[in-house]
């Protein structure tokens, strides 16, 4: 197990992390995108989820940045899209976390626009 004193940026042990915080947070359809042979990505990893409601976003939002906190010690670099709880972006550098309400993400369809990256599915709700 990991100390709580060392600062992880390990991009594959912070993708872990979220995945394992949406999963507790019963977010639907999680992926991540493993963007780091598409030239220009911005940056190495997009973890993708999605909820049914406002308050299951902000609770699986809530999640992952404590889990990432307490098991990586690492702060987001910037947050966009808490206030409104439809989509929720948390920027970890290499790591960037999308959760959406499920019409948001049908209608943005960010699998379709980064369609050259792995996708890797994880088990969830649904």
């Amino acid at each position: 197990m990991m100390s709580k004193n060392i600062i992880t940026d390990d991009a594959n042990t912070i993708v872990n992390e979220v995945v394992k915080a949406m999963q507790d947070k019963k977010a639907h359809k999680i992926i991540s995108l493993d963007l780091r042979e598409i030239v220009d990505s911005v940056s190495k990893y997009f973890v993708i989820c999605e909820a049914p409601s406002s308050t299951q976003v902000d609770a699986i939002y809530n999640n992952v940045i404590d889990m990432v906190k307490e098991n990586c010690n690492l702060k987001p670099f910037h947050l966009e899209g808490y206030r409104n709880s439809e989509w929720i972006l948390i920027d970890y550098f290499d790591v960037v976390v999308h959760i959406f309400k499920n019409d948001i993400r049908d209608y943005y369809k960010l699998e379709d626009l980064w369609a050259d990256a792995k996708l890797k599915k994880y088990n969830s709700d649904n």
